[in-house]
């Protein structure tokens, strides 16, 4: 670990461009609250599979909650259908590279509220997307009330409640800045079947960002993924309205396979 190289400004930079070929997916991310966590990175490594580091901005990892929208999603060539291309989404993430320095997101879970997305995305993406049942309202044009609740045995019900509301200033996150080392990020790792780790990218604008005034935040995320209960406030937070999104299929990306 102590040999490798932290992804340079290139690389992050890099990663923003589109892929050559067609995309497999189209999606719209709307309404995203970014909440996040300094964590100390040793702890997150010990999250990783083999072949991924923990990344770090001024020697501090993240954890992020992030709760959002999905809308008009469909594959190339068909079309969006109401009834299963919008849904809500809720992860919890962290931020890691691979053994060739590019930086992407690991997911250590997805919650959504449709069953035909967490179907394809555990299939197509090996994502730990997992059923919930979850509600958004908007109460205003800018204040969000989001909730998430996942069934587990035995019928205990847990919640996780977000209350937020946008500030209309928007601005574009700048390369060596917090928020661009949060936000700015076009790849995605996970682990297939056979314990490969591959990536994922995906192809946007650079995120509209905007200030948030968080007025409730309480998730058991942390503890349904075996964290400790996180019981201190968020280190950071902001949003955005969204963006369209090119999704791109996975290829191989490591020598080695997860060992845990």
């Amino acid at each position: 670990m102590t040999k490798l190289q932290y992804p340079t400004e290139e690389q992050r930079l890099a990663v923003r461009q589109r892929p050559v070929g067609s995309a497999l997916m189209y999606q719209s991310w709307s309404d995203l609250l970014f909440l996040h966590w300094r964590m100390e990175p040793e702890f997150i490594q010990s999250l990783l599979p083999a072949g991924l580091f923990v990344d770090c901005f001024q020697g501090d990892a993240f954890i992020g909650v992030v709760p959002f929208f999905m809308k008009n999603i469909r594959f190339r060539g068909t079309l969006s259908l109401p009834w299963i291309s919008h849904f809500l989404e809720l992860n919890l993430r962290t931020y890691v590279f691979d053994e060739a320095g590019m930086p992407g997101v690991w997911f250590l879970s997805l919650d959504c509220n449709q069953p035909i997305a967490v179907w394809a995305a555990r299939t197509l993406f090996h994502l730990p997307y997992q059923h919930a049942s979850m509600q958004a309202t908007f109460e205003d044009s800018r204040t969000i009330d989001y909730r998430s609740h996942r069934v587990l045995p035995r019928g205990v019900l847990t919640e996780s409640r977000f209350k937020y509301a946008y500030e209309t200033d928007i601005s574009y996150a700048q390369p060596g800045t917090l928020e661009f080392f949060l936000a700015e990020r076009y790849l995605l790792f996970s682990v297939n079947t056979k314990g490969w780790v591959h990536k994922g990218q995906v192809h946007h604008t650079p995120y509209p960002l905007c200030k948030v005034d968080v007025a409730s935040n309480e998730t058991d995320l942390f503890e349904l993924n075996g964290l400790p209960a996180m019981l201190r406030p968020f280190d950071h937070a902001i949003g955005s309205r969204g963006v369209n999104v090119e999704v791109f299929g996975l290829v191989a990306c490591s020598t080695s396979r997860m060992q845990r």
